[in-house]
């Protein structure tokens, strides 16, 4: 069955819906209703319609699986008092909902990465000095943290930029904030592998690399599928596909099918200048 590849939805259920219904058209009758869908993250926020956004995924069961950005752990941690909604969420109708344990809980257990046969799928990215098994075995130990009986304890720890830099010593919650901010929030890192937070801009004049331009990365030998960048746009390389392609902003809302690279794309309104799109 083919599998599809969705870029950031950011809470943009009607454009998710076009994308499903263009997609389910062109598929023959085997494959009708048995296609595969994975999410790079970012499901929620901004955008009009994140509890509709959360609640189709929940809905789609086993035909759904995500990982984790950094809008959807904002949720998380708004939900339990330990971040502030910002002017421009859109959380509140989830935070509202008769159903919202469910739906955070069903989050909550969603991972950092996975891995789809030969992709490497995360939000932000993979710091090079990671190859593809470490970066599932760090990726799951962040997952049994949140899914533990401290998993608030873990979220009130989680914001900071340090450290920058990955350290097999790291420990506590410095290792856990690390790994995270690789995940979802790194764009671009120094040749040395320390990642760069505060800057989405893809051409650097000095030194400084997206992370997947870093001189012997280590996940090189996968593909790794990923969103966060919509500065940057769709990307199609050998071993990277990236998938954000501004749906808030006004851009479009992307599929790739994993097994012969097939794009799929709808067009999208603008909800937000793309001005902010550095989030």
């Amino acid at each position: 069955m083919p599998t599809y590849a969705i870029g950031d939805l950011q809470g943009c259920h009607a454009r998710l819906l076009a994308l499903l219904a263009h997609i389910d058209a062109t598929q023959d009758d085997v494959d009708a209703g048995a296609a595969q869908y994975i999410f790079v993250g970012d499901i929620v926020n901004r955008g009009p319609q994140s509890l509709e956004t959360l609640r189709c995924l929940v809905n789609l069961g086993p035909r759904a699986r995500m990982v984790l950005g950094n809008h959807d752990l904002h949720l998380l941690a708004a939900a339990n008092g330990i971040r502030k909604s910002g002017r421009l969420d859109t959380l509140a109708p989830i935070l509202q909902a008769h159903d919202r344990d469910d739906l955070l809980d069903w989050l909550r257990r969603q991972p950092l990465a996975l891995l789809h046969a030969g992709h490497l799928v995360v939000h932000a990215g993979v710091l090079p000095q990671w190859s593809v098994p470490q970066a599932l075995a760090l990726s799951d130990e962040v997952s049994q943290t949140l899914q533990g009986p401290h998993w608030r304890d873990f979220l009130s720890h989680m914001y900071g930029n340090l450290p920058a830099r990955w350290d097999d010593a790291l420990a506590g919650h410095e290792r856990l904030r690390c790994i995270v901010n690789a995940m979802t929030r790194m764009r671009l890192c120094t040749p040395d592998g320390r990642m760069i937070l505060d800057d989405a801009q893809p051409a650097t004049p000095d030194g400084r690399l997206p992370w997947f331009d870093v001189p012997g990365r280590r996940s090189a030998d996968s593909t790794v599928v990923f969103g966060h960048w919509s500065a940057l746009g769709l990307q199609m390389r050998a071993n990277l596909i990236g998938l954000d392609t501004g749906c808030l902003w006004g851009g479009k809302l992307t599929a790739v099918r994993l097994e012969d690279r097939a794009l799929f794309q709808v067009d999208c309104p603008q909800y937000h200048a793309p001005a902010a799109a550095g989030d």
